[in-house]
């Protein structure tokens, strides 16, 4: 089993580069918003401890299947412990089934992203970001309040790399990860 963590901040790319990614390889796909927006649409409004629950079950439930891996998005903030543990947590259920563990962090300038926000794939796939003067407000405001960029060196993990997207299309991000880790 292979869990890759493609992590980064808001609308750098994550889910449409694992869509890309997921059409290469036998690599499944879980982004972040599949829970958040399942959630949202049953309860009419945000709830963590039900979005945490969701992902609990898919997690448990995947890594105790036969399937070649999967691939988790998640906005991580460098400056908020329980991201850190969050991740470790992710981990501790799928280690008891030898899993090797990737990621990879995107990146792009603001501009950029504010500009993703917008796309057709992002709206299509994520309801909540529809009004996008709310969704680029949101994204600032995030930018603003968490460190959503690690820092050199700061990732500790094999299997890490920090890929610029800024300038290359989803399909070439998912070509260079693949071809980086070797993934079937």
């Amino acid at each position: 089993m292979k869990l890759l963590f493609i992590i980064g901040n808001g609308a750098v790319g994550k889910m449409t580069v694992g869509q890309e990614l997921m059409k290469r390889t036998r690599l499944r796909l879980f982004h972040n918003h599949m829970s958040i927006e399942l959630v949202l649409e049953v309860l009419g409004r945000f709830d963590a401890k039900m979005v945490n629950d969701v992902r609990e079950a898919v997690f448990k439930n995947y890594a105790a299947s036969d399937n070649y891996g999967l691939i988790f998005t998640y906005m991580w903030a460098f400056d908020m412990q329980e991201d850190w543990d969050y991740i470790e947590h992710v981990k501790e259920i799928f280690a008891p089934y030898g899993t090797e563990f990737y990621y990879v962090e995107l990146i792009a300038s603001q501009e950029v992203r504010l500009a993703r926000n917008e796309t057709e794939n992002r709206l299509k796939n994520k309801a909540s970001k529809r009004d996008i003067q709310v969704s680029s407000s949101r994204l600032l405001q995030e930018d603003g309040r968490y460190r959503l960029v690690s820092r050199e060196g700061e990732i500790p993990f094999e299997n890490y790399f920090r890929l610029d997207n800024t300038e290359i299309s989803p399909e070439r991000a998912a070509e260079i990860i693949q071809e980086r880790f070797g993934f079937e």
